[in-house]
């Protein structure tokens, strides 16, 4: 199966009543050289403006995005492109966020979700490895945390990989 890391921003804590910005997919794999990006225009009137800020774009920017059917859409022949008949599984850094906006707007916009009702957390496996609650892969990474979903998406993918090289990991990639 294969493992899409994916990232989000959004303008507020929870989708409908606000909305993700824009989004990120890396398909896991030892070039991480298949990627998908995403920006969606508001689907509510509400936001938070600190939520926003985060995204580094203005109101205004966002609602010249794309709107989120269209995006939706082109993500899921993406996850077809890079993953054939293999079902995909969604893993982030915080998948109780990002995988909830992805579920939502799947659901809502496409009417099913590629990724089914589960994902995985890298943190939560890295605390697991390690076997301790407080640690954190985060050093693990490469690229730059930058708050752009495609890099973020991929630092968390290059911490996957180091923790299949070195740190023992039975994942098949």
């Amino acid at each position: 199966m294969p493992y899409i890391m994916v990232d989000i921003e959004s303008d507020g804590p929870i989708p409908g009543d606000f909305s993700m910005i824009s989004f990120g997919a890396v398909l896991v794999n030892e070039q991480l050289d298949q990627t998908f990006y995403g920006q969606l225009a508001p689907i509510s009137d509400n936001y938070i403006p600190e939520a926003l800020a985060v995204s580094g774009f203005s109101r205004e920017e966002t609602k010249t995005f794309d709107d989120a059917k269209t995006v939706m859409t082109a993500f899921m022949n993406w996850i077809d492109s890079v993953c054939g008949k293999d079902r995909p599984i969604l893993i982030s850094d915080n998948n109780g966020f990002d995988s909830m906006f992805i579920a939502w707007y799947f659901h809502h916009f496409v009417g099913v979700n590629p990724f089914g009702h589960s994902s995985q957390n890298l943190g939560s496996l890295f605390k697991g490895m390690e076997k301790d609650m407080f640690k954190n892969f985060k050093h693990l990474r490469v690229t730059k945390h930058t708050h752009h979903p495609v890099d973020d998406a991929k630092g968390n993918a290059e911490a996957l990989l180091v923790m299949k090289k070195t740190m023992g990991l039975k994942i098949r990639l």
